[in-house]
């Protein structure tokens, strides 16, 4: 199965983006080649360019503060673990409070290293990293792996607040979708969604050897999916073919 997330707003649009680059920079800094090392590290200053915005840190603690009221909510509810309620809303607690002691934007504290500067005012050029440009970071690239990782660490701490935060929200977002089993006729599919609820995210799961790739679009209002195929000219054609697929509304 192959999942696909589509968003509703722009957060939510942004809490996805900032994943994916977390996801990645774990996944870099994991790895010993310095390739890896300067991929890592230009993914810490995407991260800071996506952190930039003015609003996304009081976004993100009013939609923790949110979460902990809903939450708060169930207490008394016989059906809900009272030591997992109070374990959740004490991550939440420990999110909320990191991130607020955070100095600045994500990744401010970075923008004081003078030599990481450099680097940063150069990756977004083509080759703009060659040793004749920036030597000093040509010999840290030969500097042992354990060092480098160390390195990227202590520059990737100053983001390691947001991170969990995003984690945390994205999670309590999905989980509280419940997938259901739907049909697309034709290959088209459209939905009203249900008034009364204000939808966050689409999640969409379809099987890999259908070959489709679907194209979402939606609203407050309406979802509609159309199943695409990829023919031996590589671009996108329309499939009229009936499919099933699992989606996944999340409020």
């Amino acid at each position: 199965m192959i999942l696909y997330e589509y968003p509703f707003n722009e957060r939510i649009r942004t809490y996805l983006r900032l994943e994916h680059m977390f996801q990645r920079l774990g996944e870099l800094m994991a790895r010993t080649d310095a390739l890896d090392h300067h991929f890592a590290l230009a993914t810490i200053f995407e991260v800071m360019d996506v952190g930039a915005r003015a609003d996304l840190k009081s976004d993100v603690l009013k939609d923790l503060e949110k979460q902990k009221q809903v939450l708060n909510g169930y207490r008394g509810n016989p059906a809900i673990a009272t030591q997992v309620l109070d374990r959740i809303i004490a991550q939440i607690d420990r999110c909320s409070d990191e991130l607020t002691h955070l100095s600045g934007k994500a990744g401010q504290v970075l923008t004081e290293n003078d030599w990481l500067m450099s680097i940063r005012s150069r990756i977004g050029i083509p080759g703009g990293t060659c040793e004749f440009d920036l030597p000093a970071y040509f010999a840290w690239q030969h500097h042992p792996a354990e060092r480098r990782q160390s390195d990227l660490q202590s520059w990737a701490a100053c983001l390691a607040p947001l991170a969990e935060s995003i984690n945390l929200l994205l999670k309590m977002l999905r989980d509280s979708g419940s997938p259901q089993k739907m049909m697309a006729v034709g290959g088209q599919f459209q939905q009203n969604l249900p008034q009364g609820r204000t939808f966050q995210l689409l999640r969409l799961s379809l099987p890999h050897e259908l070959g489709l790739i679907p194209e979402i679009s939606g609203n407050r209002l309406l979802v509609s999916i159309r199943m695409m195929g990829q023919e031996a000219d590589q671009r996108l054609h329309p499939s009229g073919k009936d499919c099933t697929f699992e989606l996944t509304l999340c409020s």
